[in-house]
């Protein structure tokens, strides 16, 4: 569970970390490792499935559509907030629709062998582990993934990812349509959400 986790983890502990371990795996000799790069290699199948999909295009088109014109004076592109939110939308429903347990993943993260983590990590040249282990800790503690179950709270991490890439990305009138629009765009996304994991366990299971 670690390593499914661990290349957001990374990504998001520092921009310019951009690691493949699944391109050297003859360095991932001891047990944890294996099983870390085993998780990190089911997160890049998962990925591949989702973002190739049909499911992914129908519906990161249809929201980019609806968002083009708030986003019409902001440098925010369409098509990243039509991804991330599609992204996010589908973690709030498998929240509340009590398919996934959040309390689940963190458990597992706090039980994590941070030695066999390190190893890893140093394997992949990382420069700066405690750097990481900050960022994984304070994850860990925030707890931040349980808030999705609140519709509202998904517009306030988009606005939060936004501004990391751009300044002033959006203002207050823009967030609040995008607020109604993704609210909206949630309940109809709700009605139709299953087949895209059905989809890719199928896919997952074909390799």
């Amino acid at each position: 569970m670690l390593g499914t986790v661990l290349p957001d983890l990374v990504k998001n502990a520092r921009k310019d970390w951009k690691f493949h371990p699944e391109k050297k795996t003859d360095l991932f000799t001891g047990s944890c490792e294996s099983s870390i790069l085993a998780g990190w290699k089911r997160h890049l199948a998962v990925d591949r499935h989702f973002h190739n999909s049909a499911f992914f295009n129908e519906h990161t088109n249809a929201i980019r559509t609806a968002i083009a014109p708030v986003l019409q004076n902001s440098p925010v592109r369409p098509s990243f907030l039509a991804h991330i939110s599609l992204e996010l939308m589908l973690d709030s429903i498998l929240l509340n629709e009590e398919i996934i347990d959040a309390e689940d993943l963190y458990s597992h993260l706090r039980q994590s062998d941070k030695l066999a983590l390190n190893r890893f990590l140093e394997l992949n040249m990382m420069d700066d582990t405690n750097h990481f282990f900050k960022f994984f800790d304070q994850f860990i503690e925030d707890n931040y993934l349980n808030s999705y179950r609140e519709t509202h709270h998904i517009m306030y991490a988009l606005e939060k990812i936004c501004m990391r890439i751009w300044d002033n990305p959006l203002n207050e009138t823009q967030i609040l349509q995008l607020s109604a629009i993704l609210l909206g765009y949630n309940e109809h996304l709700s009605k139709d959400y299953m087949k895209i994991f059905e989809d890719i366990e199928q896919g997952l299971g074909r390799i």
